[in-house]
């Protein structure tokens, strides 16, 4: 009788060992889903970073170019 319950016993902790692991694997794909989605994010705000900086640095060069241009108009009156 007692081995009988230690059996159960023994099943139940790998039962319940079995279903943390299942768990665990299961959280472990979730993780990579979300770290995969978070790459992909990752690199379209990079894509936007870099077309923002270019976007900034044409406009800084447009308005220098144009405060230039006044500043000619200032000296020629």
């Amino acid at each position: 009788m007692d081995g009988e319950m230690k059996e159960t016993s023994e099943v139940k902790s790998i039962d319940t060992l079995a279903d943390r692991v299942e768990q665990l694997i299961q959280v472990c794909e979730q993780l990579r889903e979300e770290n995969r989605i978070l790459r992909a994010q990752k690199g379209m705000l990079l894509e936007e970073r870099a077309m923002l900086v270019d976007r900034n640095e044409s406009a800084r060069t447009r308005v220098e170019s144009i405060i230039s241009r006044l500043r000619d108009i200032e000296h020629e009156s």
